[in-house]
C-alpha cells in the first residue's frame, strides 16, 4: 500500500495538506476573490468620481465575475500543488465550486484536497481513464461538499465569530493578540490571507489583523533596507515578508522587532482608532495594497480615514520596527546580512 500511495504521489504530509496546500489556496484566492474584489473596487470608484460608463461598468462586472469563481481557483490552485494529472485537475474547479458554493473558503479546500487525492488514486488505472478519473474526482468532491464542507465551515466561522465578538469586549487584549497571531502567520509559510477569509474575520478583529500583517511586511521591508537593493522594499513592502523566512531560520532575532511592533499597534487600532476591515484583506497587510483598499471601503474614503490608514499601516510599522532594530544591532542580536535575500 505504501509503495501505491508513494507511486500515486498521495504523500498522506500534513505539512503538504496544511501548509503547501494553504499556500496553494492563497494563490488561488488572490487569482479570484482578491483581485476580483480590486478590479470590483476599481470599477465602482470610477463610477463614483467620473460617472458610470462603459470602462467601470465592464471593471464592476469582471471583478464580480472572478469573485463569484473563488472556489473554481481554490479548487484548482489545491489540484496543482497536490501534482494532480490534468483530468484531475480540471474536473477540480467543479469540486472547488461545490464546496465553496455549500461550505464557503474553507469547504472549497476541503472538498478540493480530499477530491484530488481520490482522483489521484484512480488516475490512469482503467482502459477509461477519461471517464472514471473525473468521475471519481467529481463523486468523491460533492459528497464532500454536501456531507464535510459544511461543518468545515461552520467551524471556521464559529472560531471566527468568537474572536469577532472576544475583540469587541476585550479590544485591548484581543487587538494586541489577533495582531501578533495573524502577523507571525503571514511571515511563516502559512496563507494568512487564506486563514482571515476561513475564519470570516471582520470589524475590528479584521482591522487589528490588517495591521499586525502590515506591522511585519513594513517592518521588515525597512530592516532590510541596508542589506538589500532598494527594490527589496517593493518585493517585501508590497509583496511578502515570507521572502525572510530562511533568513528567520538562521537567526530567529530578527522575528523580534515585527512582532513587538503588532503587539504594539494591534490595541491602537481597535481602542485608539478603531479600525475596521472585511476578511478578504484582514490577512493581507499591504500586499499589493489590498489592506488598504478593503480598509477604505469598509470605513470609507474620507481623509481621517486614510490618515488612519497611513499611520497605522505604513508610519509606525516603519518606525517602530527601525527603533526595536536598532536596539537589536546595538545589542548584538542582529548582525549586518542577517536580512540578506537570496532573490
Amino acid at each position: 500500500m505504501a509503495n501505491f500511495l508513494k507511486k500515486k504521489n498521495v504523500s498522506l504530509s500534513l505539512k503538504i495538506y496544511f501548509i503547501d496546500a494553504l499556500s496553494a489556496m492563497a494563490l488561488g484566492l488572490f487569482s479570484t476573490l482578491i483581485i476580483g474584489l480590486i478590479v470590483r473596487t476599481l470599477g465602482d470608484q470610477s463610477s463614483i468620481w467620473f460617472g458610470t460608463n462603459i470602462i467601470s461598468s465592464h471593471l464592476s462586472t469582471l471583478g464580480q465575475t472572478a469573485m463569484g469563481l473563488m472556489g473554481a481557483g481554490i479548487g484548482v490552485a489545491v489540484a496543482h500543488r497536490l501534482q494532480a494529472l490534468p483530468l484531475v485537475l480540471f474536473s477540480s474547479a467543479v469540486t472547488g465550486m461545490m464546496g465553496a458554493t455549500l461550505g464557503g473558503p474553507a469547504g472549497s479546500f476541503a472538498a478540493a484536497l480530499i477530491a484530488t487525492e481520490f482522483g489521484k488514486l484512480v488516475s490512469k488505472e482503467t482502459q477509461l481513464d477519461i471517464l472514471v478519473t473525473p468521475f471519481i474526482t467529481l463523486l468523491v468532491g460533492s459528497l464532500v461538499a454536501l456531507s464535510i464542507s459544511p461543518l468545515i465551515a461552520q467551524l471556521m466561522t464559529s472560531l471566527g465569530a468568537i474572536i469577532i465578538e472576544a475583540t469587541t469586549y476585550q479590544p485591548f487584549f484581543m487587538g494586541m493578540i489577533v495582531s501578533m497571531i495573524m502577523g507571525f502567520v503571514l511571515t511563516a509559510p502559512i496563507s494568512s490571507a487564506a486563514l482571515g477569509i476561513m475564519l470570516n474575520l471582520s470589524g475590528l478583529a479584521a482591522g487589528a489583523a490588517t495591521v499586525g500583517c502590515a506591522a511585519h511586511m513594513i517592518g521588515f521591508a525597512i530592516m532590510g533596507l541596508k542589506d538589500n537593493k532598494p527594490s527589496s522594499f517593493i518585493s517585501v513592502g508590497l509583496g511578502t515578508s515570507m521572502l525572510h523566512i530562511s533568513n528567520i531560520v538562521k537567526n530567529p532575532w530578527i522575528l523580534v522587532p515585527p512582532i513587538l511592533t503588532s503587539i504594539i499597534l494591534g490595541p491602537l487600532s481597535t481602542l485608539v482608532f478603531s479600525m475596521s476591515n472585511i476578511a478578504a484583506g484582514s490577512g493581507m497587510g499591504t500586499s499589493g495594497l489590498v489592506g488598504q483598499i478593503t480598509t477604505l471601503n469598509t470605513m470609507g474614503w474620507s481623509q481621517d480615514v486614510l490618515l488612519s490608514v497611513g499611520l497605522l499601516h505604513f508610519i509606525l510599522p516603519a518606525v517602530l520596527t527601525f527603533v526595536f532594530y536598532k536596539f537589536l544591532v546595538i545589542k548584538g542580536k542582529i548582525k549586518p546580512l542577517d536580512l540578506k535575500l537570496d532573490v
